[in-house]
C-alpha cells in the first residue's frame, strides 16, 4: 500500500508537467459534467504547488499552466463555432481555443504570483488567493472587452432545483463566490494536513455537498402571463434565405393563443425574425417575399399571430445608416404590439468579438481571418443596460445571448425591471455551452434577485425565477413552448445596489487579513 505522503510528493514532483492537467480537472466542475469535488481538489493541489514554487517565476508559471489546462477544457464550445464558417476550416477551432486560454491563463497566474507571497503561513497562502482570485476574475470580466465565461464559483451552483453555495451571490456576487470556492479547497486542504484536522476538514466538506443537493422551494406565483417558444432551427439554417418561411411558420405555430385570454407576453430567441422590420433601409435590404419586402407588413404579419392584446419580445437585426451607406448592425431586442406596432427596442451591448465584430479588420481581413459568424457586416454596440416599461406586461430589463455572463452589469441600476429577457441562439455553442450558459443565466438571477426568461433557437430554454432556480426549461434540439407567468422579482438584493464594490471589498478584508496572520506569524 502506498502511503498518503508518498503519493503528495509524487504529485508535488514535477508541478509544471502537472499544472494543465489538474487545471483542466477543475473545468469538469462545470456543466454538464458538475463534477465540483474535482475542482477542489484542483485547487488544493494548486494552493500546495504555489507554497513549494521556489522563486515568483515559478509560481506564476504554475499558475499560468493550471490556467491553460483550465480553460481550453472550459471553453471547448468555441471549437464548434468554426463548423458553421464556410470561410475557416473546422481545425482551426481547437487551435483558437488553446490560444485563446494561453491569455486567458494570465489571470489565474497573476492570482498565484500575488499569493506566493504568503507562502511563509499556509493559512496566509490561501487567504492571499482567494483574495487574490477575485480580483483576478474581475479584471478578466473587463479587460480587452472583457471574457467572463465560467468564473470558478459556478461549479459550486446547485442542481436546477436548488440554489447551492451560489446563494451568497446576493450579497458578495460571483467573483466572491469564486473566492468563497478557493477558500473552502484550501480550509479543507489546510485542516486535513494532520488527524487532528481532519474530522473538521470532513465536517467542511460534507457541509459544501449538503448544499449542492436537491432543493425543495415552493414555486413563486407571478401576474404576467406569457408564452416563451424554443423553435429548434438547425443552425446551418439560421442564415438561409431559402428556410426563412418555414422558421416563421414554425414559430407561428407554438405561439398561437391557447384560450380567449390573449393577454400575455410572447417572447422569440435571439434571430427568431429574419426580416428588417424597421422603415427606410435601401430596398435590397428586405427579403423578395410577399410580407417581408414591406417591413409594414412582416410586423402585422407577426401580430396577427400573437393577436391583438399581446406583446411580442424578440430578437431582430436593425442597421445603422447614413444616408444609403451602411454603417453596420445592430443586434436588437425589438418590442411588437399585436397591431404591429414597435414600441420598444434594446440593441446588444456586449458583443462578442470575431462573432459580431473583427477586431482590427483592415489588419486581420487580408489575412484569410474573418468572423465566426457569417457576414461581412460588422455588429456596433449598444448603451447599455436598459428598462422598457409595458405596463401590465411589467417592466423588462434586456440582455442578448453572450451578455448575460458579465456579472454586475445585466441591469440598470437606477431604473430596475422587474425581469430580464435573455434571449439566445445558443445553436453553435456545441454541447458543453447551452448548459453552462443556463448555469451563468442562474448566477445573474440569484444575484439581481430578478427572474430570467430565455428563449434559444434550439435549446436550452428557460424560466429561471430569483432565487436561480429553473422553474421550466426546453432540452437542446427540442421545439416547443413553455406557458405560465412570470415568477415575481425579490427587493433589490445587496449586490444589486452595490455591484462589483462588494467582491473587490471582499477580497481587500482577505488580503488583508493574510497580512495580518503573515505578520502575527513573524513576531
Amino acid at each position: 500500500m502506498v502511503a498518503p505522503a508518498r503519493i503528495a510528493e509524487s504529485l508535488l514532483s514535477r508541478p509544471l508537467l502537472l499544472a494543465p492537467l489538474f487545471g483542466a480537472l477543475a473545468a469538469c466542475g462545470f456543466e454538464p459534467l458538475h463534477l465540483w469535488p474535482l475542482t477542489l481538489v484542483s485547487l488544493a493541489w494548486l494552493v500546495v504547488a504555489v507554497a513549494c514554487a521556489p522563486d515568483r517565476k515559478r509560481a506564476l508559471l504554475t499558475g499560468w499552466l493550471w490556467g491553460v489546462g483550465h480553460f481550453t477544457v472550459g471553453n471547448t464550445w468555441i471549437a464548434t463555432a468554426f463548423g458553421y464558417q464556410a470561410q475557416m476550416p473546422a481545425w482551426l477551432g481547437g487551435i483558437a481555443v488553446f490560444l485563446l486560454s494561453l491569455y486567458l491563463a494570465v489571470y489565474p497566474a497573476l492570482a498565484t504570483l500575488a499569493a506566493w507571497h504568503a507562502r511563509r503561513r499556509p493559512l496566509a497562502l490561501v487567504i492571499a488567493l482567494a483574495g487574490a482570485w477575485i480580483v483576478a476574475e474581475w479584471l478578466r470580466g473587463w479587460v480587452f472587452t472583457g471574457f467572463a465565461w465560467n468564473p470558478l464559483g459556478v461549479a459550486l451552483l446547485g442542481p436546477h432545483e436548488g440554489q447551492g453555495l451560489a446563494m451568497v451571490t446576493r450579497w458578495i456576487g460571483t467573483y466572491g463566490l469564486s473566492g468563497l470556492v478557493v477558500l473552502i479547497s484550501g480550509l479543507i486542504l489546510a485542516l486535513g494536513r494532520n488527524r487532528r484536522g481532519a474530522l473538521p476538514a470532513l465536517g467542511l466538506a460534507a457541509t459544501v455537498a449538503a448544499m449542492l443537493v436537491k432543493g425543495t422551494i415552493p414555486e413563486p406565483q407571478g401576474r404576467i402571463p406569457y408564452t416563451l417558444v424554443q423553435p429548434n432551427i438547425p443552425q446551418q439554417d439560421i442564415a438561409n434565405p431559402a428556410a426563412f418561411e418555414d422558421q416563421f411558420q414554425k414559430l407561428a405555430r407554438l405561439s398561437l393563443p391557447q384560450d380567449r385570454d390573449a393577454r400575455r407576453l410572447v417572447l422569440w430567441p435571439e434571430s427568431g425574425v429574419p426580416d428588417y422590420l424597421r422603415e427606410g433601409y435601401p430596398r435590397y435590404f428586405y427579403q423578395e417575399t410577399t410580407y417581408a419586402a414591406d417591413p409594414v407588413l412582416a410586423r402585422r404579419r407577426i401580430g396577427s399571430v400573437i393577436r391583438p392584446g399581446a406583446l411580442l419580445l424578440t430578437g431582430a437585426v436593425d442597421l445603422e445608416m447614413a444616408g444609403d451607406a451602411v454603417l453596420g448592425a445592430r443586434n436588437v431586442v425589438t418590442a411588437l404590439d399585436g397591431q404591429g406596432a414597435i414600441r420598444a427596442s434594446y440593441a446588444k451591448a456586449h458583443l462578442v468579438p470575431y462573432g459580431e465584430y473583427l477586431p482590427m479588420r483592415s489588419l486581420l481581413e487580408p489575412l484569410g481571418l474573418s468572423r465566426l459568424v457569417a457576414g461581412s457586416l460588422d455588429f456596433l454596440p449598444g448603451p447599455g443596460p436598459r428598462s422598457a416599461d409595458f405596463g401590465a406586461y411589467g417592466k423588462a430589463g434586456f440582455q442578448i445571448c453572450y451578455e448575460i455572463v458579465f456579472s454586475g452589469e445585466v441591469v440598470n441600476r437606477a431604473d430596475r425591471p422587474d425581469y430580464v429577457f435573455n434571449p439566445s441562439n445558443d445553436g453553435w455553442f456545441g454541447a458543453w455551452g447551452p448548459p453552462q450558459h443556463l448555469a451563468q443565466a442562474r448566477l445573474r438571477a440569484i444575484e439581481e434577485g430578478l427572474p430570467v426568461l430565455r428563449s434559444t433557437t434550439n435549446g436550452i430554454s428557460a424560466v429561471i425565477d430569483a432565487d436561480g432556480i429553473v422553474r421550466q426549461q426546453l432540452p437542446r434540439f427540442v421545439a416547443g413552448r413553455l406557458d405560465g407567468t412570470v415568477p415575481p422579482p425579490h427587493v433589490p438584493t445587496l449586490f444589486a445596489r452595490f455591484g462589483n464594490v462588494l467582491p473587490l471589498v471582499l477580497a481587500a478584508v482577505l488580503l488583508a487579513f493574510s497580512l495580518l496572520v503573515l505578520r502575527r506569524a513573524g513576531r
